[in-house]
């Protein structure tokens, strides 16, 4: 050690550089800190920048399952949305070709009716035709006989032989009604 004083009092001293001694003793202490950190501390910093890293990793696997999944889930929102326009369509489709039916089978069902009244109509007027035919046959008839019996200066109160001749009175009428219509037409 008395070197060291000594030649460090012979030469002054810069103060940027260090002493040798000191230089040395920080350097092994340096080593010592250096080495023990290594040993230490190094890998559980290691550790720790791993599960940093595999959490990153396995956060962006996470973020592009759950985008895929996702986008399936949009897929099948989109197939189902499409599917229930097709349905939408085909049950009013189906609702307007039953309208329309029930509309035919409506107006049928009304011109039937329609044709029964009318068929109905024409068989009651036909009847009251008939019994006002044959009431006006009686009336015309008595009134007939009646008038004949007046003019003849005798009762004609033959009823069988009343009814023939007024028959036969009346066929001739109606067949002269009729021709003359014919020949109308």
């Amino acid at each position: 050690m008395n070197v060291l004083v000594h030649l460090a009092a012979e030469e002054p001293q810069n103060p940027l550089i260090p002493p040798i001694p000191e230089l040395v003793i920080g350097l092994i202490a340096f080593a010592i800190v250096f080495g023990v950190l290594a040993k230490k501390l190094l890998p559980t910093i290691n550790k720790v920048l791993e599960e940093r890293r595999e959490a990153i990793e396995g956060g962006i696997e996470k973020a592009e399952a759950a985008q895929t999944e996702a986008q399936d889930v949009l897929e099948q929102y989109k197939a189902q949305l499409a599917e229930a326009r097709h349905e939408a369509a085909r049950l009013r489709q189906e609702a307007q070709e039953q309208g329309a039916a029930l509309i035919a089978e409506m107006r049928a069902e009304g011109q039937r009716q329609r044709e029964e009244i009318i068929a109905a109509g024409h068989t009651q007027i036909e009847a009251d035709r008939k019994q006002a035919a044959q009431a006006l046959r009686q009336d015309v008839g008595t009134l007939a006989t009646t008038l004949a019996g007046k003019l003849v200066g005798e009762s004609l109160e033959d009823h069988a032989r009343q009814s023939r001749v007024i028959d036969r009175f009346l066929d001739e009428l109606e067949t002269k009604a009729a021709t003359k219509a014919e020949a109308g037409r």
